[in-house]
């Protein structure tokens, strides 16, 4: 006997038995009509935070916390760029209930994402299903919170921050605030013809480098207040601009979590709309070519300057982004305090002789980090602050020199490799700073689930 319960213990040690099987679960019993409420809520409050920025991860976790805060204690969600689906079966003898909804493109609103995550909590708190459906319905109708004419200065105030982070002068602020609200107001007027996003990028790429040839003309001929104005500056500006609004953290995150397809539409968007930009600029620079205005080629790419600069320059950027995105006080707040903490990454790892690539992503890390052990104390969405605090590490210089020296190429093998190593450069800097955001969000979110865990079990101070 003996030596079959040493055998039975060290077969334990190495099998896994019936016993240690988790027990079955009391189900509770949800009528159909109820079945067809909970995941029509669940499905529509996923629609919402996906259309607002929110990553399909997210959405996913979102729709089964609603569900199982209802009772379905199991649900299908299968979230794609264009629709997301919610199943949910009772048992092996009855047919699944499903309902799929379409995803239609929209702007990111942040503090409607915002309100949706508090929406969660509550509904997780015991709110009543019905209460939940109308403050879901109140939610989903709140007009954007700023008025468009807020929103235009707002991407114009962002150019100049970056035009502050190089520094400009009081005329090349000016004239970069004026060349991006130019392109601003057509993108508007063209948004508002329903004119697809890919033409309005073209459109808002040739209107910042129509205004930069103008200004280097006009300096070229020795015209005051122009002569000497770096023009370089107006359209790296812009390109930053319009590269602004991308969900590039949201698209490297979906990869990153195995949404396939969701990643692959996002980042197709991110590739034709950055495609629009790069072509609206060719045709600019080419223009100005052909009418005897070319703009010069830097011998030497643009770099930031007195760290002073680079800081304010950083906070009116990302505090300008996060107005665009539609973000709330705190996450303004937050989103500008985060971009000091990305830039200064960026600088630090820069002093150290890291590469502009390894540095940039660096200073993604640090501000996506930060920001996930910050957006949950402050019931703000991580993902809102972490986009506004990297749009300062964006290459915007990198990419405009890449294409100027395209233009200045005419054909030759050595002006086409240099404008490739610096358009690869930029490439691997935007690649750098989507890995960098998405590694911090990634390991922020356990270690802030920690820290809270250790401030709920901390004892309380005894009373006498």
């Amino acid at each position: 006997m003996r030596p079959l319960r040493m055998f039975s213990a060290v077969s334990r040690v190495f099998h896994t038995s019936m016993q240690e099987s988790p027990q079955t679960e009391v189900l509770q019993v949800v009528n159909e009509r109820t079945i067809i409420r909970v995941l029509d809520l669940s499905m529509r409050i996923g629609d919402s935070m996906l259309v607002a920025g929110a990553s399909a991860h997210e959405v996913t976790v979102a729709v089964s916390r609603v569900a199982r805060a209802y009772g379905l204690g199991v649900v299908h969600v299968n979230v794609t760029y264009t629709s997301i689906t919610v199943s949910h079966h009772r048992s092996e003898d009855e047919w699944p209930t499903t309902l799929m909804r379409v995803i239609k493109s929209g702007i990111p609103d942040h503090l409607k994402l915002q309100r949706l995550q508090a929406l969660l909590v509550d509904i997780e708190g015991g709110m009543p299903l019905d209460e939940a459906r109308i403050t879901y319905r109140a939610i989903r109708r709140t007009p954007f919170l700023y008025r468009s004419a807020i929103v235009l200065l707002s991407r114009a105030v962002l150019a100049t921050g970056v035009a502050v982070m190089f520094g400009a002068s009081v005329t090349i602020m000016a004239l970069t605030f004026f060349a991006a609200l130019c392109a601003s107001l057509v993108q508007a007027a063209m948004s508002r013809s329903r004119v697809p996003i890919f033409f309005t990028q073209i459109a808002g790429g040739f209107a910042v480098t129509a205004v930069a040839v103008l200004v280097s003309a006009l300096g070229a001929a020795g015209i005051a207040p122009f002569t000497g104005v770096r023009a370089s500056i107006i359209v790296s500006a812009g390109i930053m601009l319009m590269l602004a609004g991308m969900a590039v953290v949201g698209a490297a995150q979906d990869a990153i979590d195995g949404f396939a397809l969701t990643a692959t539409g996002r980042i197709l968007d991110l590739t034709m709309q950055t495609l629009g930009v790069v072509l609206g600029i060719l045709f600019g620079l080419e223009v100005g070519r052909v009418l005897g205005y070319p703009m010069p080629l830097p011998s030497e790419p643009l770099q930031f300057a007195t760290v002073g600069s680079v800081l304010v320059g950083a906070v009116i950027a990302s505090v300008s982004v996060a107005v665009y995105n539609g973000a709330g006080l705190r996450t303004l707040i937050a989103s500008g305090l985060l971009s000091c903490i990305g830039i200064g990454g960026f600088l630090i790892a820069t002093s150290l002789n890291l590469g502009d690539a390894v540095a940039s992503g660096i200073g993604a890390f640090c501000a996506s980090f930060v920001g996930a052990l910050v957006a949950h104390r402050l019931h703000v969405p991580s993902v809102a602050v972490t986009t506004a605090a990297i749009i300062p590490l964006v290459p915007g210089a990198a990419v405009f020199r890449g294409l100027l020296a395209v233009v200045h190429s005419d054909g030759s093998t050595d002006g086409m490799l240099i404008a490739g190593g610096s358009l690869i450069a930029a490439m691997t800097i935007g690649l750098a700073l989507a890995t960098g955001a998405s590694l911090g969000l990634t390991l922020g979110t356990p270690v802030r689930t920690s820290l809270a865990s250790v401030t709920r079990s901390r004892p309380g101070v005894r009373k006498r």
